[in-house]
């Protein structure tokens, strides 16, 4: 290790020999995916060649140095691999379109319209009148109270009765 530090880089063939079992080794441990270890063991052999000098034989062997760098390389990727699975995950849901059925739909609101119209015929002429205004042309209740010549209180309790009674009865069509 000290000659690869010292820049001699015939002195790594024989280190490269000695360390590169223990890499791939470890990395394929920790991924369990021969291709990301593959990938992981060449990282690590290059920051070796590179952090080589940086080497220091008084905190530890080579192959626990070795062992170290390569476990910490393979639980980055690990992350990564995690980190990416999960931001496709969320990308895919986010524009995930379900399949829809428009003719069926169209058929569906069609018929709920049917069902409204059905039922507000079934209301009193007052009743139907303020809540179409209330609800369909979007006046407020004093509004709807105004134009009918009305108390607010009896709009008010004009509308409530309505809605109960279209309530009812689309409860029973269902």
């Amino acid at each position: 290790m000290e000659r690869v530090g010292a820049g001699e880089t015939e002195a790594f063939g024989p280190l490269y020999d000695e360390i590169a079992p223990v890499v791939h080794g470890t990395a394929i441990r920790v991924l369990r995916d021969p291709d990301h270890a593959a990938e992981v063991t060449q990282e690590v052999l290059v920051e070796i060649w590179r952090g080589a000098p940086r080497f220091d034989p008084g905190g530890g062997s080579v192959l626990g140095w070795v062992a170290t760098i390569a476990h910490r390389r393979a639980v980055d990727r690990v992350r990564a691999v995690q980190a990416q699975r999960e931001r496709d995950e969320r990308a895919g849901i986010q524009e995930y379109d379900p399949p829809r059925d428009s003719v069926a739909e169209e058929a569906e609101r069609r018929l709920v319209r049917q069902q409204v119209l059905g039922c507000l015929a079934s209301l009193t002429d007052a009743q139907r009148t303020a809540v179409c205004s209330a609800y369909y042309d979007g006046y407020s209740y004093r509004e709807v109270a105004e134009r009918a010549g009305v108390a607010l209180a009896t709009m008010k309790s004009r509308i409530r009765d309505g809605l109960i009674r279209l309530r009812q009865c689309l409860e029973v069509q269902r």
